[in-house]
């Protein structure tokens, strides 16, 4: 079965409204995009820096910026097993915690009202359907929702 013609622009027009939301709710918490993704991903667990790069998908160089960054902020920190600098795992600080939270909390109440002009019904299968992308049978791949549990990879 083919999509209809204008189904991909559909879905970039979909993708294009999220991302402003979620933007405009990372900048309400003084974060860019990134910057909240990473304090999501950290807020409840330590994670290596492979795994960061693998689930933001970003080059190590440019997870280095943007933990710096983040770091400078005191949200993160960087801590280093049996003092070997070159295994190092991301922690969230206890204000980066708290601000994960708020911005998770933030996040899964402001982003569905989006899809509040849908019924019921609708909102159920539209779940359903979402979900589904996300985790094709046979590759459930990461799971990309901020902050939520990502599958060991």
């Amino acid at each position: 079965m083919t999509a209809s013609p204008g189904f991909g622009n559909h879905l970039v027009c979909l993708s294009t409204l999220i991302q402003r939301r979620f933007t405009q709710i990372c900048a309400e918490h003084d974060l860019t995009t990134a910057q909240a993704q990473l304090l999501c991903l950290v807020k409840d667990q330590p994670r290596g820096m492979t795994e960061l790069a693998h689930l933001l998908g970003l080059a190590k160089p440019g997870l280095s910026g943007l933990i710096d960054r983040t770091e400078r902020r005191g949200l993160v920190q960087r801590t280093s097993q049996n003092n070997d600098r070159r295994l190092c795992t991301l922690i969230s600080t206890p204000e980066g915690k708290e601000i994960g939270d708020a911005l998770y909390a933030d996040v899964a109440d402001r982003l569905p009202e989006m899809f509040g002009h849908l019924s019921p019904a609708e909102r159920c299968t539209f779940e359903e359907l979402v979900d589904a992308a996300l985790h094709p049978p046979g590759n459930p791949g990461p799971d990309h929702r901020a902050g939520a549990r990502h599958r060991s990879a």
